[in-house]
């Protein structure tokens, strides 16, 4: 029975082989959670602004940005080949976003576009700060939260 229990061991170990020291798990929590919280700033204005999209769903865009980025780099790819995963991850979420627009039979009204460029945004962001460039995304985000909320005044 013992070597049961030693051949689990083994393969659960393996299996968390990828965060070999705790420099390389705070360096995985401090990227995902900078997503997670830029994000979250983002998703709150736009839930205490009524609008569809909000809180979770922009938590969720920015985290599964930083996610498509981070595992990647963990997997040794290189910073070049990282650019097809970002086109990719760019045309999904132009197809969440799209679903975020809705037009009315009024040819003139049409809602949900700054939703989606909040969501395309988050995604943006999501990916600096999956790529560790915490600066950029919180710069990315100030400016984001004044377009969302100053300029909301002007209109």
């Amino acid at each position: 029975m013992d070597g049961v229990w030693s051949e689990i061991y083994s393969v659960l170990r393996a299996e968390f082989a990828d965060v070999p020291d705790a420099g390389e798990a705070t360096r995985i929590l401090a990227r995902l959670f900078m997503a997670v919280l830029l994000g979250g700033l983002i998703g709150y204005q736009r839930e205490a602004s009524g609008k569809a999209a909000g809180l979770r769903t922009h938590m969720l865009v920015a985290l599964g940005s930083a996610l498509f980025v981070l595992v990647p780099l963990q997997a040794g790819t290189p910073l070049a080949d990282i650019s097809r995963v970002l086109q990719g991850l760019i045309a999904g979420i132009g197809f969440l976003g799209a679903g975020a627009i809705l037009k009315h039979s009024d040819e003139a009204h049409i809602q949900g576009l700054t939703t989606a460029a909040s969501i395309w945004m988050v995604a943006a962001i999501g990916v600096a700060a999956g790529l560790g460039r915490d600066t950029t995304a919180v710069i990315a985000t100030i400016f984001t939260l004044v377009i969302l909320q100053v300029l909301q005044r002007w209109k």
